[in-house]
């Protein structure tokens, strides 16, 4: 199989409601940078909703998709996390985080209705939020003398690199993402510069 260097997204927050017999489902769609990122959302969401009775939420993380992580906040197991959880999986989405807030209307929706209730608010927060498709890039920080300055971003500028951060001065520094298959490319005609050194510091 192929290295598939690219990933399905979400570009910004996006909510959705469902109601089913007087229980109130809010919905909230996240892009996330780490999974640092939900103990603040989390809070964020306790702040805006303090009567609630329930803050669920399932996260999927980094470019392999290979992480994630479920809550249900004292709704029965399995029927809130794994639910919101299987948007993100059917919809193949990464780096993003769903929190599905309710407020119980009095009546026991019961098991099945508790995964279609936390199910639907999640797709629905989803269907509002713009997918989009980043590229699996590799975050090298390239140190170099001043005057080598041209021949370093002619390389960045022909190999379409995005600078995270620059620092110029005798000695400079700039900080770039190099999408995963042509790292070797470029990091080829870096090394043909004197004194250019990449270092590796995370793929994002």
């Amino acid at each position: 199989m192929l290295f598939d260097d690219t990933y399905l997204t979400i570009e910004k927050p996006a909510e959705g409601v469902f109601r089913d017999r007087g229980s109130k489902f809010l919905a909230y769609a996240y892009p996330i940078q780490s999974e640092q990122d939900i103990k603040t959302l989390v809070a964020g969401l306790k702040q805006q909703h303090p009567k609630a009775n329930h803050y669920c939420w399932a996260m999927r993380w980094s470019t392999d998709r290979s992480i994630f992580r479920i809550n249900d906040d004292g709704e029965p197991s399995g029927t809130a996390g794994r639910p919101i959880l299987n948007v993100l999986l059917s919809r193949n989405l990464t780096n993003v985080a769903v929190f599905v807030v309710r407020y119980f209307g009095g009546t026991l929706l019961g098991v099945p209705g508790l995964i279609n209730a936390y199910k639907t608010a999640a797709e629905l927060a989803v269907n509002e939020a713009r997918v989009i498709e980043k590229t699996v890039n590799d975050v090298y920080t390239l140190d170099f003398e001043y005057l080598q300055i041209n021949e370093v971003m002619r390389i960045v500028k022909d190999e379409d690199l995005e600078i995270l951060e620059q620092h110029f001065d005798n000695s400079c520094s700039i900080k770039v993402a190099i999408r995963k298959i042509r790292v070797n490319q470029v990091l080829a005609k870096l090394e043909k510069l004197p004194a250019v050194i990449a270092k590796y510091e995370y793929s994002a």
